[in-house]
Protein backbone atom coordinates (compact mmCIF):
# COMPACT_ATOMS: atom_id res chain seq x y z
CA UNK A 1 0.00 0.00 0.00
CA UNK A 2 2.71 2.47 0.48
CA UNK A 3 4.09 2.18 -2.87
CA UNK A 4 0.13 2.81 -4.56
CA UNK A 5 -0.63 5.71 -2.49
CA UNK A 6 1.79 7.71 -3.57
CA UNK A 7 0.97 6.69 -7.36
CA UNK A 8 -2.17 7.23 -6.73
CA UNK A 9 -1.64 11.18 -5.22
CA UNK A 10 0.66 11.46 -8.46
CA UNK A 11 -2.46 10.77 -10.83
CA UNK A 12 -4.57 12.82 -8.95
CA UNK A 13 -2.25 15.79 -9.45
CA UNK A 14 -1.61 15.19 -13.11
CA UNK A 15 -5.52 14.89 -13.82
CA UNK A 16 -5.99 17.74 -11.50
CA UNK A 17 -3.03 19.82 -14.09
CA UNK A 18 -4.63 18.71 -17.12
CA UNK A 19 -8.07 20.09 -16.54
CA UNK A 20 -6.77 23.55 -15.21
CA UNK A 21 -4.44 23.81 -18.51
CA UNK A 22 -7.40 23.94 -20.71
CA UNK A 23 -9.35 26.67 -18.92
CA UNK A 24 -9.51 29.94 -20.99
CA UNK A 25 -7.42 32.83 -18.90
CA UNK A 26 -9.43 35.40 -16.95
CA UNK A 27 -10.36 37.90 -19.27
CA UNK A 28 -10.32 42.12 -17.82
CA UNK A 29 -12.78 43.33 -19.84
CA UNK A 30 -15.42 42.55 -17.47
CA UNK A 31 -16.99 39.25 -19.51
CA UNK A 32 -17.64 36.12 -17.90
CA UNK A 33 -16.37 33.24 -19.64
CA UNK A 34 -17.86 29.75 -18.99
CA UNK A 35 -16.41 27.72 -22.14
CA UNK A 36 -12.87 26.91 -21.70
CA UNK A 37 -10.62 26.82 -25.25
CA UNK A 38 -11.21 24.11 -28.01
CA UNK A 39 -9.93 23.27 -30.50
CA UNK A 40 -10.74 20.86 -33.80
CA UNK A 41 -7.59 18.82 -34.69
CA UNK A 42 -9.84 18.75 -38.06
CA UNK A 43 -8.46 21.69 -39.31
CA UNK A 44 -4.89 20.18 -39.61
CA UNK A 45 -6.20 17.74 -42.14
CA UNK A 46 -4.80 17.80 -45.28
CA UNK A 47 -7.96 17.76 -46.97
CA UNK A 48 -8.87 21.56 -45.35
CA UNK A 49 -5.07 22.53 -46.88
CA UNK A 50 -7.02 23.68 -50.11
CA UNK A 51 -10.44 24.76 -48.88
CA UNK A 52 -11.09 29.14 -50.42
CA UNK A 53 -10.24 31.20 -47.17
CA UNK A 54 -12.47 32.87 -45.56
CA UNK A 55 -14.13 36.35 -46.36
CA UNK A 56 -16.13 38.68 -45.97
CA UNK A 57 -19.52 39.43 -47.79
CA UNK A 58 -22.74 40.36 -48.09
CA UNK A 59 -23.97 36.99 -46.43
CA UNK A 60 -21.33 36.57 -43.65
CA UNK A 61 -17.97 35.60 -42.82
CA UNK A 62 -17.48 32.37 -44.55
CA UNK A 63 -20.49 30.50 -43.75
CA UNK A 64 -21.41 31.99 -40.78
CA UNK A 65 -24.42 34.28 -41.34
CA UNK A 66 -27.55 35.89 -39.76
CA UNK A 67 -29.02 32.23 -39.63
CA UNK A 68 -26.27 30.49 -38.17
CA UNK A 69 -27.51 29.57 -34.46
CA UNK A 70 -25.48 31.11 -31.83
CA UNK A 71 -24.07 27.87 -30.76
CA UNK A 72 -20.40 26.37 -30.74
CA UNK A 73 -20.76 23.95 -33.46
CA UNK A 74 -22.31 25.70 -35.50
CA UNK A 75 -20.17 28.75 -35.12
CA UNK A 76 -17.03 26.62 -35.79
CA UNK A 77 -18.08 24.61 -38.29
CA UNK A 78 -18.90 28.27 -40.69
CA UNK A 79 -15.61 29.36 -40.05
CA UNK A 80 -14.29 26.15 -41.67
CA UNK A 81 -12.92 25.31 -37.79
CA UNK A 82 -9.96 27.58 -38.61
CA UNK A 83 -10.10 29.00 -35.11
CA UNK A 84 -10.44 27.82 -31.31
CA UNK A 85 -13.27 29.44 -29.93
CA UNK A 86 -14.88 30.72 -26.72
CA UNK A 87 -17.83 31.92 -25.38
CA UNK A 88 -18.74 34.80 -23.02
CA UNK A 89 -21.00 37.04 -21.51
CA UNK A 90 -20.95 40.92 -20.66
CA UNK A 91 -23.27 43.52 -20.28
CA UNK A 92 -23.98 46.23 -22.75
CA UNK A 93 -26.38 49.13 -22.40
CA UNK A 94 -27.99 47.39 -19.44
CA UNK A 95 -28.73 43.72 -21.51
CA UNK A 96 -26.55 40.37 -21.07
CA UNK A 97 -24.61 39.83 -24.83
CA UNK A 98 -23.63 37.11 -25.73
CA UNK A 99 -20.86 36.36 -27.97
CA UNK A 100 -17.92 33.52 -29.16
CA UNK A 101 -14.44 34.85 -29.88
CA UNK A 102 -12.29 33.30 -32.55
CA UNK A 103 -8.46 32.39 -31.37
CA UNK A 104 -5.21 31.75 -33.17
CA UNK A 105 -2.02 32.10 -31.78
CA UNK A 106 -3.38 33.55 -28.76
CA UNK A 107 -4.38 36.24 -30.51
CA UNK A 108 -8.82 37.33 -30.54
CA UNK A 109 -9.31 37.34 -34.53
CA UNK A 110 -13.29 37.39 -34.15
CA UNK A 111 -16.01 38.23 -32.05
CA UNK A 112 -19.26 36.92 -33.04
CA UNK A 113 -22.06 37.92 -31.55
CA UNK A 114 -25.84 37.48 -31.49
CA UNK A 115 -28.71 36.14 -29.36
CA UNK A 116 -30.73 32.94 -30.67
CA UNK A 117 -29.00 33.81 -34.59
CA UNK A 118 -25.94 35.71 -34.87
CA UNK A 119 -26.17 39.57 -35.74
CA UNK A 120 -22.62 40.84 -35.80
CA UNK A 121 -19.31 39.89 -36.75
CA UNK A 122 -16.41 42.05 -35.83
CA UNK A 123 -13.20 40.30 -37.92
CA UNK A 124 -9.67 41.43 -36.72
CA UNK A 125 -8.09 39.07 -38.62
CA UNK A 126 -5.62 40.59 -41.34
CA UNK A 127 -6.05 37.35 -43.56
CA UNK A 128 -9.44 37.70 -44.22
CA UNK A 129 -10.90 40.09 -46.70
CA UNK A 130 -14.02 42.28 -47.75
CA UNK A 131 -13.78 42.42 -51.51
CA UNK A 132 -10.20 42.90 -51.55
CA UNK A 133 -10.04 45.02 -48.54
CA UNK A 134 -8.35 44.16 -45.35
CA UNK A 135 -6.85 44.75 -41.86
CA UNK A 136 -4.10 48.02 -42.98
CA UNK A 137 -5.59 49.15 -46.24
CA UNK A 138 -5.44 52.93 -45.90
CA UNK A 139 -8.63 54.62 -46.25
CA UNK A 140 -7.25 56.70 -49.18
CA UNK A 141 -7.91 53.27 -51.31
CA UNK A 142 -11.63 53.61 -50.51
CA UNK A 143 -12.45 57.19 -49.76
CA UNK A 144 -11.83 60.67 -50.70
CA UNK A 145 -14.07 62.23 -48.10
CA UNK A 146 -15.55 60.66 -44.71
CA UNK A 147 -18.87 62.87 -45.71
CA UNK A 148 -21.74 60.60 -46.82
CA UNK A 149 -19.92 57.68 -45.81
CA UNK A 150 -18.66 57.44 -42.14
CA UNK A 151 -19.70 58.19 -38.02
CA UNK A 152 -17.80 58.36 -35.56
CA UNK A 153 -17.05 54.45 -33.56
CA UNK A 154 -19.34 53.93 -30.71
CA UNK A 155 -18.64 51.72 -27.44
CA UNK A 156 -15.23 49.93 -27.50
CA UNK A 157 -14.74 51.61 -31.21
CA UNK A 158 -15.26 54.63 -30.07
CA UNK A 159 -11.73 56.25 -30.85
CA UNK A 160 -11.89 55.09 -34.56
CA UNK A 161 -14.14 56.20 -37.53
CA UNK A 162 -16.91 53.52 -39.05
CA UNK A 163 -16.95 53.99 -42.97
CA UNK A 164 -19.93 51.74 -44.60
CA UNK A 165 -18.31 49.63 -47.49
CA UNK A 166 -19.20 51.17 -50.90
CA UNK A 167 -21.94 49.54 -52.20
CA UNK A 168 -23.08 47.38 -49.24
CA UNK A 169 -26.05 46.63 -46.76
CA UNK A 170 -24.23 44.75 -44.44
CA UNK A 171 -20.43 45.70 -44.35
CA UNK A 172 -18.62 48.33 -42.64
CA UNK A 173 -15.15 49.27 -41.55
CA UNK A 174 -13.16 50.66 -38.74
CA UNK A 175 -10.36 53.08 -39.31
CA UNK A 176 -7.90 54.03 -36.80
CA UNK A 177 -4.89 56.44 -36.82
CA UNK A 178 -3.38 59.48 -35.50
CA UNK A 179 -5.09 62.66 -34.04
CA UNK A 180 -4.97 65.34 -31.80
CA UNK A 181 -8.41 67.08 -32.89
CA UNK A 182 -11.07 67.56 -30.33
CA UNK A 183 -12.81 64.75 -28.96
CA UNK A 184 -16.05 64.04 -30.30
CA UNK A 185 -15.24 65.20 -33.84
CA UNK A 186 -14.48 63.40 -37.06
CA UNK A 187 -10.61 64.17 -38.47
CA UNK A 188 -10.44 66.42 -41.55
CA UNK A 189 -10.16 64.25 -44.99
CA UNK A 190 -6.75 65.12 -45.00
CA UNK A 191 -5.75 63.30 -41.75
CA UNK A 192 -7.63 60.59 -42.40
CA UNK A 193 -6.14 59.63 -45.82
CA UNK A 194 -3.42 57.92 -43.82
CA UNK A 195 -5.74 56.27 -40.98
CA UNK A 196 -5.99 52.43 -41.46
CA UNK A 197 -8.77 50.07 -41.82
CA UNK A 198 -8.37 48.12 -38.24
CA UNK A 199 -12.01 46.45 -37.96
CA UNK A 200 -14.18 44.76 -41.00
CA UNK A 201 -17.79 44.39 -38.91
CA UNK A 202 -20.60 42.23 -41.14
CA UNK A 203 -24.06 42.98 -39.35
CA UNK A 204 -27.12 41.29 -40.25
Amino acid sequence: MKTVRPALIAAALLLTGCASSGTAPASSSGATWWNPLTYSWSSLSPLRWFDASLAVTESGVGEVNGSTAMNLEAVSNGLKEEYRLRKGMRGENGEVVSFFQAMNDGQVKMEITGDATVSRIDVMDDQVEADGNKIGTAFSELYSKAYGACRKGTGSDSEGLECKAPGSQHISYLFSGEWHGPEGLIPPDDTLKSWTITKIIWRR
